[in-house]
């Protein structure tokens, strides 16, 4: 496969150099979509493929990109389906490897003409410039996320569910209680992990026990949180997808993840042949668009105005470069 992509290469080189119309032929190219598959461990509904998803069908929207996915790929699947892509002649390929880490790299190395843009807990290997990571570093909303909850909380009692303890969770859960202990440094904070990406009934069971225990705020990493909040009359604070409208009297506020400057950045790099090893997590920061606190909507005018300025302060600051949220991947803990 690799062989015969290097040879269609040499020939349309060949092709264009023995014409005049070189430059008008590299127009036509650049032109032409984007072949690029999608690859994804749960359903595209699910919070965090989601914004892949919304991503990629922006770019095929505008005609950047003809995109196809697959969904629910186990991650003993996982190289399968990525060789099936490869083979099937994708130009890019994203998805998301934690479970899979050394197959889908193994994948990339049989592939060096095909661009992979994959969500990992690892960095890059310049040995395999054909593989990029990236992570959702969506931690300055959700440190301004956390101001709020530290207004709004009564109890000083939070619960924060998530899915897994790793990197991509931890440093979110870190941030909003950063953020929470800027109302009130006495919060109590009570953390768990259900050991699954898509488990809401687990979710909802776990949130539960933490509003028996005193919580008054949960913090929904995972679906099925702020269910249990709406159940029992609590709050509920978002994480990278606005669930607002689905909640209207329960999701206070959201950090939200915008996929499209990674992707975009990487669709602009294949396409100029300079695709390479990178960490893409940068393209997450508030100051490249890649995250925002969600609009307050039905809670505007409710949260503590003390609380509001601090967060509009901090925004500013973390525009301009004189704030900076630290980014802590170690696995919180109850308090």
């Amino acid at each position: 496969m690799a062989h015969s992509l290097k040879f269609n290469r040499r020939h349309f080189m060949m092709t264009t150099a023995a014409t005049s119309l070189m430059l008008g032929a590299g127009r036509a190219a650049a032109a032409e979509p984007l072949k690029t598959a999608g690859v994804y461990t749960v359903p595209v509904e699910q919070q965090w493929v989601s914004r892949l998803h919304k991503a990629a069908t922006a770019a095929q929207d505008r005609g950047d990109i003809a995109y196809t996915f697959s969904e629910n790929v186990s991650n003993t699947d996982y190289a399968r389906v990525l060789r099936e892509y490869a083979e099937a002649g994708n130009k890019l390929i994203i998805g998301e490897v934690f479970g899979a880490e050394a197959e889908a790299r193994e994948v990339a190395a049989e592939y060096p003409d095909v661009a992979f843009l994959m969500g990992s807990s690892f960095k890059e290997d310049a040995a395999l410039p054909n593989f990029a990571v990236f992570d959702n570093y969506i931690q300055d909303a959700s440190y301004l996320s956390g101001i709020i909850a530290g207004a709004m909380t009564e109890s000083g009692n939070i619960g924060m569910v998530g899915g897994f303890p790793i990197p991509e969770v931890n440093r979110l859960m870190h941030a909003f209680m950063a953020g929470a202990r800027e109302m009130n440094p006495d919060i109590q904070f009570q953390v768990s992990f259900i050991g699954s990406w898509f488990d809401p009934p687990k979710a909802k069971e776990t949130a539960f026990a933490m509003i028996e225990n005193g919580a008054d705020i949960l913090y929904a990493e995972r679906f099925g949180v702020s269910d249990a909040a709406k159940e029992k009359g609590i709050l509920a604070i978002g994480n990278v997808i606005d669930t607002q409208a689905e909640y209207p009297d329960t999701v206070v506020a959201s950090a939200i993840w915008h996929f499209e400057p990674t992707l975009d950045k990487a669709i602009a790099e294949v396409q100029a042949g300079t695709f390479t090893a990178a960490d893409y997590g940068i393209y997450s920061f508030m100051n490249q668009g890649g995250t925002s606190l969600a609009p307050l909507g039905t809670f505007e005018g409710k949260v503590p105005a003390a609380a509001m300025e601090l967060v509009a302060q901090r925004e500013a600051e973390i525009m301009s470069g004189a704030f900076t949220v630290t980014i802590n991947d170690e696995e919180p803990v109850s308090s």
